[in-house]
């Protein structure tokens, strides 16, 4: 049997299930019965995801595009064209709501509705399977009270509830206009209605759910709202406390008040994950990429969750941002390591299509990749090379620094100066693999043994970096280590919590790496 409306998208790991996919099927309407969803994986080759989704004999195939997929989305939709030209393509996502006449992939395809999409493309598909080609290419996503939008949570499967990670919105948009968000252009923030949505909860927790990643930019603006989901999940804990859930929220750095304080301390550990977005501490450049942001709050914040939680605590900064140096990232990225999060993500500038931050590229010398994902190249702060050493500074930071896997090493790498120590080492570890990406694990312990010993901490080193590999499970051979009993391996820890987040904040004891 045909299905004539095939809902596909590249995800970037097989565990993030696509919320957005699940939205446009879940508002259908008539048509949701006629449609399915078709996900692949980064990686999958073009012609197999072409060949595959014409096995279902589609009349329209709908593709989700972000900027982590443009570029084999753009290779898929040449193909289809080529291969079945009487499928109607109709395009949407984050990637292609702006600068639609620039885009190869818009112009491959037969539609493209920009924004918000449950309303829009429904009726155009609607329209398509009654017969009719409307003559205008793109459909402006028609944004309707989010009451009359229907939750997607039904449209997540027994399988996507075991095994992936799944997404869910308390709210939509965001108050804040940071240059470098596409998040800029909402202007203000629109809640759910609260009690559909705990309906919803309750409904995906008795079907066994228990990972849950909220992806509201401001979780913790709305107190009455937020209150209410954390109060479902600690009494879900309360009730089965040996059946915990893993739940990931993403904050404002400096809006914390004693209510929700009281609610985050009583989760118990390993089942809260809270992402705190500084971005940066320099309040010039805040102030010029519009940023409202109290930093003493923010630091005071972090200080208390870090004393008075169990939350695994990650933080983001970016480098690159208008009118910052490295000197200023590196105070920040050294304020924060004082204040001890278990994670900081260092990214680096994008130029997110549609993004305000394009306003500041004249005035700031910015220069960014003309690929997906649009990375900063330069700045007149920051010189080719030099943002060639911080990128490598930020690929080798979430490899050692945020991975887990050095909790001993980690202090005696950094000592008093971490970003500075952390540099250098990264330069010194480039220098002698001349490799950012495929590193074996041992290459890295190996890579730090020997630039502690040039350090004269050889001793230190050996023990710190022979009891961190132990720890984390694995099982190879260390030219420092050649004595090493290699142990059986252990199997795999069931449970909701992630391996990293697992790595951080559970004792000690032998798991995987």
């Amino acid at each position: 049997m045909p299905t004539p409306v095939v809902l596909a998208t590249l995800n970037a790991r097989y565990a993030h299930a696509s919320l957005a996919l699940r939205y446009l099927r879940a508002n259908l309407g008539p048509l949701r019965e006629a449609s399915m969803l078709c996900e692949f994986v980064l990686g999958a080759a073009p012609e197999e995801v072409v060949e595959q989704l014409l096995t279902e004999r589609p009349r329209i195939v709908g593709l989700s595009v972000y900027i982590w997929n443009v570029a084999p989305l753009t290779r898929v939709v040449a193909l289809l064209k080529e291969t079945a030209p009487d499928v109607v393509v109709v395009l949407g996502g984050p990637e292609v709501s702006h600068e639609v006449e620039s885009q190869r992939i818009c112009a491959l395809a037969d539609y493209v509705v920009t924004g918000w999409g449950e309303v829009t493309f429904a009726r155009l598909a609607r329209t398509i399977m009654d017969g009719q080609r409307p003559a205008e290419k793109v459909h402006a996503g028609e944004q309707p009270p989010l009451e009359g939008i229907r939750f997607p949570y039904d449209e997540f499967s027994d399988e996507d509830l075991r095994r992936r990670n799944l997404y869910l919105e308390a709210s939509r948009g965001c108050p804040f206009t940071c240059a470098f968000c596409l998040s800029a252009l909402d202007r203000t923030a629109w809640p759910f209605p609260l009690e559909p949505l705990i309906a919803e909860l309750e409904r995906l927790y008795a079907r066994g759910a228990r990972r849950f990643k909220f992806v509201d930019r401001t979780f913790n603006l709305k107190i009455d709202h937020a209150s209410a989901i954390l109060g479902f999940f600690l009494d879900r804990i309360r009730e089965r406390p040996d059946d915990l859930p893993f739940l990931h929220f993403e904050l404002v750095p400096d809006h914390l008040p004693a209510r929700l304080k009281g609610m985050l301390a009583a989760f118990p550990a390993g089942t809260l994950q809270l992402e705190v977005g500084v971005q940066t501490f320099n309040p010039e450049v805040q102030m010029l990429i519009s940023r409202r942001q109290n930093d003493v709050q923010a630091e005071a914040n972090l200080r208390w969750l870090h004393a008075h939680t169990t939350a695994h605590l990650h933080t983001d900064l970016i480098i690159g941002l208008p009118g910052e140096d490295p000197a200023s990232f590196a105070a920040g990225f050294d304020r924060l390591m004082r204040i001890g999060p278990h994670e900081i993500q260092v990214g680096i500038l994008k130029r997110l299509r549609g993004a305000p931050v394009c306003r500041h590229v004249e005035r700031f010398g910015l220069i960014f990749s003309p690929e997906p994902p649009y990375s900063l190249l330069a700045s007149d702060r920051i010189d080719q090379a030099t943002l060639q050493r911080l990128t490598r500074f930020a690929r080798y930071w979430d490899l050692v620094g945020n991975s887990g896997r050095f909790r001993l090493t980690l202090p005696l790498l950094l000592g008093d100066a971490p970003f500075e120590h952390f540099l250098v080492w990264s330069d010194w570890f480039y220098a002698h693999s001349g490799k950012t990406h495929g590193i074996p694990l041992e290459h890295l312990y190996e890579g730090l043994h020997a630039w502690l010993s040039l350090q004269g901490l050889a001793e230190s080193a050996t023990e710190a970096l022979r009891n961190d590999y132990a720890a984390c499970g694995a099982r190879g051979r260390l030219s420092f280590d050649p004595t090493r009993r290699i142990p059986p391996p252990t199997p795999k820890a069931e449970g909701t919590l992630p391996t990293r987040q697992a790595r951080h904040l559970r004792p000690r004891t032998r798991s995987s790496c």
